[in-house]
């Protein structure tokens, strides 16, 4: 069991009035959550989200990534959907921690891209683990997504553990003057679809 369920409360937001679901990995402590809106009992594919901690995006405003824009922004489409899933996924700088992240930002202001900084204090491009996933959305009664997400990994990551992902909704927003070299990074090195046509991209084609 990658996750246990904790408990479940109303979490009121400037987008709507979401159910918030706590989760705990057993052998860690580390803790999850997900956000509902609307009927989990469908059979329709529920328009969803996983979203990796970023405190500094989420949080603290920062520019330098699209973190905190694509979280509100996928807040907007679960509400406007009027049903969907948000999996708040606790593993800051994609596996390598707070502190860690601000070593590599560091490195960033030296001049190195996102995947070289991660590299250069040791660490894989991506750390990232989606098993606890899986665990939710049983729990939940989820069978099928619609996934907002421009990663491919994300994709084959989900679908590795069993969750079947009808489509890949693109995700495209806060682009900036802060962040234009790390999404170019992003879509050159870790094969982000920062484009929305449909021919590259497997799940729509």
């Amino acid at each position: 069991m990658a996750v246990r369920y904790i408990q479940t409360c109303r979490l009121p937001t400037p987008f709507g009035v979401f159910d918030m679901h706590g989760f705990e990995e057993p052998d860690t402590g580390k803790e999850h959550v997900a956000l509902t809106l609307g009927d989990l009992n469908s059979s329709e594919p529920m328009l969803a989200r996983t979203h990796s901690e970023c405190l500094t995006g989420d949080a603290l405003y920062s520019m330098r990534c699209d973190c905190g824009y694509q979280l509100e922004e996928a807040l907007r489409s679960i509400a406007r959907e009027g049903r969907g899933i948000l999996m708040y996924l606790r593993q800051e700088g994609r596996g390598i921690g707070l502190l860690n992240k601000i070593r590599a930002y560091h490195l960033q202001d030296q001049g190195a891209d996102t995947v070289e900084a991660n590299e250069k204090l040791g660490f894989a491009a991506d750390l990232r683990d989606y098993s606890m996933c899986k665990d939710m959305l049983e729990h939940l009664g989820i069978a099928s997504l619609r996934l907002m997400t421009n990663n491919p990994r994300k994709v084959d990551a989900l679908m590795s553990y069993g969750i079947n992902i009808t489509e890949r909704v693109p995700l495209h927003v806060g682009r900036n003057p802060h962040n234009e070299h790390y999404l170019d990074t992003k879509q050159s090195k870790l094969g982000h679809w920062l484009e929305t046509h449909q021919d590259d991209d497997p799940q729509e084609s």
